[in-house]
């Protein structure tokens, strides 16, 4: 017992607004990956990985400390919930009831509202009993929180596995029938945080198809394909090859219907970067995921007093699709009493 709970180590991180003590978690596995969660916000605060050379470096965007986190973050490293992504006109119908959330995004709600999973505290437990090092978090979301019905008892789990993987692990249960679509918005430099743009990574994404969107970024319920279009990853391309054509977006921001197997954990993404080697596979059990580019990055100071700008990482963001409530088609994101809501997404690393 004593060698597995050497792999997971604890330290303060400073204080959140209300003044509670927030936690960093170290997990580091068998080959010297490390990496740091802290229990405000779940938030991945940095993840080193070894380049060709064996070379670490941490390839997450974020801050030293947790200052930055509180204020002006763009979700750097996040858990996202109860419902990632947009919710249009901030309002959804279930049962025959109409439910009005916080609109937080113009007149639409974005990843559970003003004060969402992201930005309150979770409960930790290092999970001593496990082979490899893992902290599972848990936090009550109460009824009606930001105009969500019911009481969401929701856990995420860590574990950094001895194949190089980053596991993360969602499960929740409610008292009432509510909605949850729940992901990581951590942004990913492969080369290193602070080295520059992504715009020469190389992507593969595992997608034929995407949910087209309106000028809020809703969805307007029609599926197309991504051929001869900028939005086509399906060969490797450079995710600087034809960014420049995403006019309303900046950037992308968009939201891919993955091609699923018949296995519960499939390939969604593959990501390269040519200078350090390094390689991030995407493996999840979700339908959909989100690339998203910091379009909006802007002098924001980050790590070791690096900058970051436009395109300074890219996110991939598995879950169900945007809007899903008010869009009867898409796959359901509603949990019932007695059912329980689970999730699974692999950030895999290697290099070559």
């Amino acid at each position: 017992m004593a060698k597995k709970a050497e792999k997971v180590e604890k330290q303060n991180f400073g204080k959140n607004l209300d003044g509670i003590d927030v936690t960093l978690y170290t997990l580091t596995n068998s080959h010297g990956l490390r990496a740091r969660v802290m229990d405000y916000g779940v938030i991945l605060v940095s993840l080193e990985v070894p380049d060709r050379n064996g070379k670490l470096a941490d390839v997450t965007l974020g801050f030293d400390d947790p200052e930055p986190y509180l204020s002006k973050n763009p979700f750097f490293g996040a858990i996202a919930g109860r419902y990632a992504n947009r919710i249009g006109r901030a309002t959804f119908t279930l049962d025959g009831v109409e439910y009005k959330l916080a609109a937080n995004n113009g007149p639409n709600h974005l990843h559970g509202g003003l004060k969402g999973f992201d930005k309150v505290m979770w409960s930790a437990e290092i999970l001593s009993d496990s082979s490899e090092p893992a902290v599972k978090f848990t936090y009550l979301s109460k009824d009606m929180d930001q105009g969500y019905p019911g009481n969401l008892n929701c856990s995420v789990t860590y574990t950094l596995t001895d194949n190089d993987e980053l596991k993360i692990s969602y499960q929740a249960v409610t008292d009432k029938p509510t909605i949850i679509n729940l992901t990581n918005h951590t942004y990913w430099n492969l080369a290193g945080a602070g080295s520059g743009n992504v715009l020469d990574h190389k992507l593969m994404i595992n997608a034929d198809r995407y949910t087209e969107v309106d000028d809020g970024l809703i969805p307007t319920g029609e599926i197309k394909s991504v051929q001869d279009t900028p939005l086509d990853f399906t060969q490797p391309k450079t995710i600087g090859a034809h960014i420049d054509q995403l006019l309303q977006t900046k950037g992308y921001d968009h939201n891919y219907l993955l091609n699923k197997t018949s296995q519960p954990l499939s390939l969604a993404a593959r990501a390269y970067d040519p200078t350090s080697g390094r390689v991030m596979e995407t493996y999840t059990t979700e339908p959909g995921m989100q690339l998203y580019t910091g379009n909006y990055l802007s002098d924001v100071k980050g790590k070791s007093g690096k900058v970051y700008n436009q395109y300074a990482g890219f996110c991939l963001e598995t879950q169900h699709y945007p809007d899903s409530p008010n869009k009867p088609d898409f796959p359901s994101t509603v949990l019932r009493p007695g059912e329980t809501y689970k999730s699974v997404t692999i950030y895999k690393f290697s290099s070559r």
